[in-house]
């Protein structure tokens, strides 16, 4: 099997459109009505995904409530909506700090990743699509990515290039094993 590599452009040149073509989606009332995940490819595409099911969001909901007990200084946002080299897309679960809060606003879509981007893999999900998705939030200004398997074990990444972390360094009481 042959490798393919594409050239994305650079996330700042892109984030503009991104943020118009989110916004222009937001405004639209057919997508208020959708169930669906809704993100964008880099050609302003919509991209629509089933809900994910509910052991899927039991995971998210966990995350949350415990990055929420562990750092209390930001906020935790599910479905967060992110402009990347690559789109929209949407993380599972997003932690930002107050500091990045006050940058980013209330805007429909961040320009950039809050800090803490979480990734709950699906039995859908290929290993390749999860770093991508990771490499991606990276590009965008995360500081860490971390996944969350089926079993609820969670990795904890600074780059997609090296091994994951024993601990999160911004969370480093976050535990390892997240239980429903």
């Amino acid at each position: 099997m042959a490798t393919l590599s594409i050239q994305l452009p650079s996330h700042q040149s892109v984030s503009q459109t991104n943020i118009r073509r989110w916004n222009e989606l937001q405004a639209d009332p057919r997508f208020a009505r959708f169930d669906e995940r809704v993100e964008t490819d880099r050609f302003g595409r919509i991209i629509i995904s089933p809900p994910p099911s509910a052991h899927h969001g039991s995971y998210q909901f966990r995350i949350g409530v415990l990055l929420s007990q562990h750092l209390n200084s930001g906020r935790v946002i599910t479905e967060c909506p992110i402009s990347t080299a690559d789109g929209v897309k949407a993380a599972d679960v997003a932690w930002a700090s107050t500091a990045c809060l006050r940058e980013l606003g209330s805007k429909p879509c961040f320009e950039r990743a809050p800090e803490i981007c979480v990734e709950v893999v699906s039995p859908s999900n290929t290993s390749e699509e999860i770093r991508e998705k990771s490499a991606l939030y990276f590009d965008a200004g995360a500081k860490e990515v971390w996944h969350c398997a089926e079993s609820g074990l969670m990795s904890f990444w600074e780059s997609i290039a090296d091994k994951p972390l024993d601990a999160s360094r911004l969370c480093p009481d976050f535990p390892t094993q997240v239980t429903l």
